[in-house]
Parts: C-alpha cells; sequence; structure tokens
C-alpha cells in the first residue's frame, strides 16, 4: 500500500486513480501526516448467472392468467351491444346468476 500527501495527490491525482485501477494497489492520502482517506479499485459484482439475476425484484399482485374483462368488451368490433350472441351470454349470466346456491344460514345458539 502506497501512503502520499494531499499536495502530492492534489497534483498527480488522475495518474494515481488510474494506477489504482490498473490494479496496483491502494493509495493512503495523508493529510498533516494522519491517514485520511483511502483510494481502492472498485470490484464490480457479477452475478453467478444470468439466469436468475433478478430474482426478487419483482412481485406479482393478482391473478395473471385470467381476462381483466368480460367477454364482450374483449372486441367491441366483433361482439357488439345488441348481438344475438351477446344477449345470449347475458341471458347465461342472469340464469346462473338466479340458480347458484344460496349460502347457508348461521346456525343460532
Amino acid at each position: 500500500m502506497k501512503t502520499i500527501g494531499a499536495g502530492a495527490f492534489k497534483a498527480k491525482c488522475l495518474s494515481i486513480m488510474d494506477e489504482v485501477h490498473e490494479g496496483l494497489g491502494e493509495v493512503t492520502v495523508t493529510k498533516r501526516g494522519k491517514p485520511f482517506v483511502k483510494i481502492v479499485p472498485i470490484r464490480p459484482e457479477k452475478p453467478e448467472s444470468i439466469f436468475g439475476a433478478l430474482r426478487g425484484l419483482a412481485t406479482i399482485q393478482g391473478d395473471i392468467v385470467g381476462p381483466i374483462v368480460e367477454p364482450w368488451e374483449w372486441d367491441e368490433d366483433i361482439f357488439p351491444p345488441g348481438t344475438p350472441e351477446r344477449e345470449e351470454f347475458e341471458r347465461n349470466k342472469k340464469s346462473a346468476v338466479r340458480t347458484s346456491p344460496k349460502k347457508p344460514l348461521r346456525a343460532t345458539r
């Protein structure tokens, strides 16, 4: 490890930074004879593999495979309101609601 005074570091700053970057060691800069700062190279952190490098950075919220709109809203040009297909779907939807089993009443004590 090399030690250099603050005045000398100021004069040779760029060349010292290049030496440290090239891996020639660390440099301690002194001010009035006492260690003031240490110049060390940055070691890049590489992931072990590209696969899984982003693991844990995103979360899934809700249902990601189900449709987000009703079937007739998928394409209004093909299935516009007032068509027989849309009316049939509406009838099936209403009948499904009517025939759904009711929730059992809660027993009272």
